[in-house]
């Protein structure tokens, strides 16, 4: 199959209007983020004029198609692709004006309390999302009924006890895959925090088949991770997406950056 065919797809109506050669050009990870972010989407209600915040956003693909796709405005944030970079694809695609390159640490992120109406992160949150603390921290920076929404490649279902044998060898060689949580691990994650209701925890149908077609486009020589995903014909591994709100009584603690000295010497030795 030519490379435009290959990258048309029913399931991804908005998506199939961008070139296939921008869209390769573009990539920046393991899943095509033009799919993920057109899936996403059709269950979130942008508007335009709507302020976003676009989360690991990588070589800002997703960003340009939440720009043109909704009218939204877009803080393109990343720590690992250049801001410069990235304010040049953003440029060429006409949208300056709407999408704004960040360079920063999804830990310590630059922005005020409550600024923004949604984030969404694709296919990034796994690496920076897992620890308890961060769906408390992230939240404060969006609106009281705002939307936090992922969507990325990793397990559909958690792997309970042995490893299955086709997936041992990838797991060995990309032990970060483990963190790739599930749609239920992550439901169950956010909903004990208190601080958000989760809408949709839910894997892509055939997104398995969606994790190969991208790969034999971009990394046909990844062998190991082609083989192990056919291998697994959507047991463990696939596409997903989870989707939350704000909750209007959410109880945010304020995140810890340093602690006041009040040092008072005092002797070491109880005879001292």
């Amino acid at each position: 199959m030519s490379l435009p065919s290959k990258l048309v797809s029913e399931q991804f109506l908005r998506a199939n209007a961008y070139n296939p050669d921008w869209v390769v050009a573009s990539a920046s990870g393991g899943a095509n983020a033009l799919w993920l972010a057109d899936w996403l989407t059709s269950v979130l209600d942008l508007k335009p004029g709507m302020r976003v915040l676009d989360l690991g956003c990588g070589r800002a693909v997703s960003s340009i198609f939440l720009a043109r796709e909704f009218g939204v405005n877009v803080w393109a944030t990343d720590l690992w692709f250049s801001p410069a970079e990235n304010a040049q694809r953003i440029q060429d695609a006409g949208f300056s004006d709407k999408i704004y390159p960040i360079h920063a640490d999804a830990r310590q992120l630059p922005f005020a309390t409550e600024f923004f109406d949604a984030i969404v992160s694709i296919d990034a949150f796994p690496y920076f999302g897992t620890d308890d603390h961060y769906l408390n921290y992230l939240t404060r920076f969006v609106k009281p009924q705002g939307v936090i929404a992922i969507a990325c490649a990793g397990f559909v279902a958690e792997i309970e006890g042995e490893v299955p044998v086709h997936l041992k060898e990838l797991l060995d060689a990309e032990p970060a895959m483990w963190s790739m949580h599930s749609p239920a691990w992550w439901r169950r994650h956010w909903e004990r925090t208190g601080v958000v209701d989760v809408d949709r925890a839910e894997s892509m149908p055939e997104g398995w088949r969606r994790w190969l077609e991208w790969h034999r486009t971009i990394a046909p020589d990844n062998q190991l991770e082609i083989d192990s995903v056919e291998a697994d014909h959507g047991r463990h591994l696939g596409y997903y997406r989870v989707v939350a709100r704000r909750r209007p009584d959410a109880r945010l603690h304020d995140a810890i950056v340093s602690i006041p000295a009040d040092y008072v010497p005092k002797p070491l030795l109880r005879d001292a």
